[in-house]
């Protein structure tokens, strides 16, 4: 009989898997439009990196496949998702957009995976290694909740932080942190950890502002808001951000 860490795993994926392809409608209107209009590749980057790096800790990791499946499942789609970016990106843009992905999507994973592996002999120390970048990573990424929160408070709005995203941030959070504790692994549980309690106050704030009176934001705000929009839904990706 399975472990219950496996049916946890399971169900986790099963989440992930659904908010990966939740950017899907933004991606169909880039296509049909044939332009990135004001959309951004930042949070796609990062998802696609945090999520190749997560696939190989699973790799590397006894009894971690159900995190090694989900995230190359991930990195896949994210791949999909840069390469429709770039192809539809404003040309005065295309050339810096190649350069940030080329450092972050193709030479970091692979300068982390070739330092691991000429550092440590021992599969052991090469797994907490590749997880202590892929938390720290995941940590880094945490940043844009943090910011849509502020966003919500300042503007007494929850337009910007949308409740499907707080939802599932809280949701995958609360499973792999369920399924990291099962398994007694610290680098899936630290993150996953930070992302339930973000999750849990993003919807407490929705429960407080969503009918408040919102207070006008200036264009550049707005701008800023839009970013952290985008980041959060990159964010809420976990094990990808975890």
């Amino acid at each position: 009989m399975a472990e219950p860490s496996f049916y946890i795993g399971v169900i986790g994926n099963v989440i992930s898997v659904l908010v990966f392809l939740s950017p899907v409608e933004t991606f169909w209107k880039i296509v049909n439009r044939r332009s990135t209009e004001e959309y951004r590749i930042l949070p796609y980057i990062s998802t696609l990196l945090s999520s190749s790096l997560w696939t190989y800790y699973g790799i590397v990791t006894p009894g971690e496949y159900l995190v090694s499946t989900v995230n190359g499942f991930g990195a896949f789609v994210e791949i999909i998702y840069v390469s429709l970016f770039l192809f539809f990106a404003p040309r005065h843009l295309k050339l810096n957009t190649i350069v940030v992905v080329a450092i972050l999507n193709v030479f970091f994973p692979i300068a982390a995976i070739a330092a691991t592996r000429s550092a440590f002999e021992d599969e052991k120390m090469r797994s907490h290694s590749m997880g202590f970048i892929c938390a720290g990573l995941n940590m880094i990424m945490y940043g844009s909740p943090l910011s849509a929160m502020k966003t919500v408070v300042t503007s007494k709005s929850v337009k910007y932080m949308p409740f499907w995203l707080s939802f599932f941030l809280f949701l995958n959070g609360a499973i792999w942190a369920v399924y990291a504790s099962l398994q007694h692994d610290v680098f899936l549980l630290v993150p996953n950890g930070v992302g339930f309690v973000f999750g849990t106050m993003q919807l407490i704030l929705y429960g407080i502002y969503r009918n408040a009176k919102p207070v006008g934001l200036s264009n550049g705000s707005k701008e800023i808001a839009k970013d952290e929009e985008e980041g959060l839904a990159s964010s809420s990706r976990v094990p990808l951000l975890s």
